[in-house]
């Protein structure tokens, strides 16, 4: 491998972080709601409680708080498609 080739994969990486730094920031805008058995959850795409209300009881928060994250995964799952299909990272 050639110097060339070295300044190539280290240009390939830094718009690998250059992308995956967006796609972070687009996560963190995405404000999802979910309300669970009386209790309303607000979440961001990227895992950051925003707000808890409604019946403030234990096992009904920690199960709205569960779907608000399953819900925040679907999202960036989505999110990191186009990320990875522009890699184009051999076996990913």
């Amino acid at each position: 491998m050639g110097l060339m080739d070295g300044l190539k994969q280290l240009g390939d990486l830094k718009k690998m972080r250059d992308q995956a730094m967006e796609v972070q920031k687009r996560l963190a805008g995405i404000k999802i709601t979910v309300e669970h058995r009386g209790v309303i959850v607000v979440m961001t795409a990227d895992q950051k409680v925003v707000s808890i209300s409604g019946e403030l009881d234990h096992d009904k928060i920690a199960e709205a708080v569960n779907e608000a994250l399953k819900q925040s995964q679907k999202v960036a799952a989505e999110e990191m498609k186009g990320l990875m299909g522009g890699m184009g990272l051999p076996g990913m």
